[in-house]
């Protein structure tokens, strides 16, 4: 297979991973609700699997460039699929047993992002493919899977039930493990040999190479911020206004589809004229763009295609954010460190999305919902904005280089 094909064959494997992972957060929670009826329940399986992806990201990824990347890749495709297919095979085992099982998904569905991320720059490298193309046209098709992913997931609840949705799930891990194992293969010098270290002195070279970085912790630090002001709109403040300004369940799927369907949008244009941007400042201003906008207008209007304009408009400009932190990553970074550094700002920066969601209920009841919205706006403004302050006085102080674009180096 030529050097494109294979780095196809990862890119697609990862996104068939992404598409069965959306069917599964739909169908395991529907699973619960039909098969106990409690919210609790419900709650506990959705952190049962999250905190294992975050921590597993961060705590395996030392032993997973030990054992290699690439089959720690189909290790844990294997093992998420053997976990989704124990909670399809054996409902009745009870719901201790579930959320363990559901815990083990999480955890190794946690690594195994993190090493096929890991393994994308090398093979886009050999295929002579920019890796800011790569990881704005990953953005892309992972929010369209992650979309048609809910849409699917609805659908095979309907037809097949739960238990017919996870054992999708289970298949679509299955066959990512076989498509890595027959088709994917890593160039020689991927990955440098590494003198053996110690577990913590391993681990601790991701926080440090991350932290030695003058561009990157400022970086992470934003992607926290918008993370929680994120969560707090999708989770708590676009549900609310909705429901007490249109008062139709339909118009919450209006309003975060347009903003869906912007960053879709976004992903595309961004690919095509990536290489030309710079990479701080576009990361900035898309950050700037896509966060506050969005939660000041639901304070300031209850006009519906405003609002529906302004999220579109912030969804285009989310899609330069999350791309452009992974080209610098991946070119800031050392390969042998890649693992450990995505692992640490996947969990960094996911940090914020629980956090996001119960500040937003704590705000809303204490403020009220529009004077909640528009704190969370004004706050959520100065936080991207705050760089743009720092970067300016830092030049009007002392001359600086000119900015790095998106396709050089770091």
């Amino acid at each position: 297979m030529t050097a494109r094909g294979r780095f196809v064959a990862l890119f697609a494997a990862d996104v068939v991973s992404v598409l069965g992972s959306r069917v599964s957060m739909l169908a395991i929670p529907w699973l619960v609700l039909v098969t106990t009826g409690s919210a609790t329940k419900m709650g506990l399986v959705a952190g049962a699997e999250m905190l294992p992806y975050v921590l597993s990201g961060v705590l395996a990824a030392p032993l997973a460039d030990r054992f290699g990347v690439r089959r720690t890749t189909i290790v844990t495709d294997a093992g998420s699929a053997l976990a989704m297919a124990g909670i399809a095979a054996a409902p009745q085992l009870g719901f201790g047993w579930l959320l363990v099982l559901v815990a083990v998904a999480g955890a190794t569905r946690g690594l195994g992002d993190r090493v096929k991320h890991v393994m994308l720059r090398p093979l886009a490298e050999e295929a002579g493919i920019q890796v800011i193309r790569v990881t704005a046209a990953y953005e892309g098709f992972s929010r369209t899977a992650m979309l048609l992913g809910s849409a699917a997931g609805g659908l095979l609840i309907a037809w097949v039930g739960p238990l017919g949705a996870i054992w999708v799930d289970a298949v679509s891990f299955a066959l990512c493990a076989l498509v890595v194992a027959v088709l994917v293969r890593l160039p020689e010098d991927a990955f440098p040999q590494q003198a053996p270290e110690r577990y913590f002195v391993a681990l601790r070279g991701g926080f440090r190479v991350l932290w030695r970085d003058d561009l990157l912790p400022s970086m992470i630090v934003m992607l926290l911020a918008l993370n929680m002001f994120n969560q707090a709109g999708i989770a708590v403040f676009v549900p609310l206004w909705v429901d007490q300004v249109l008062h139709t369940p339909e118009a919450l799927g209006l309003v975060l589809g347009t903003f869906a369907a912007g960053a879709v949008l976004g992903s595309v244009v961004f690919t095509a004229i990536s290489p030309k941007l710079p990479m701080y400042q576009t990361f900035m201003f898309g950050a700037l763009l896509a966060g506050a906008p969005r939660l000041l207008v639901l304070g300031l209007t209850h006009e519906v295609v405003v609002v529906c304009a302004v999220m579109f408009l912030s969804g285009l400009a989310m899609a330069a954010v999350n791309p452009v932190i992974g080209a610098m990553l991946y070119e800031r970074v050392p390969p042998e460190l890649q693992t450990r550094a995505f692992g640490v700002c996947t969990a960094i920066t996911f940090t914020g999305i629980p956090i996001g969601g119960v500040l937003g209920g704590l705000a809303v009841t204490g403020l009220g919902i529009d004077p909640a919205i528009l704190v969370a706006g004004v706050l959520c403004l100065l936080a991207t904005a705050a760089p743009w302050v720092w970067s300016w006085r830092r030049s009007a102080g002392a001359a600086t280089p000119p900015p790095a674009r998106v396709g050089g180096a770091g």
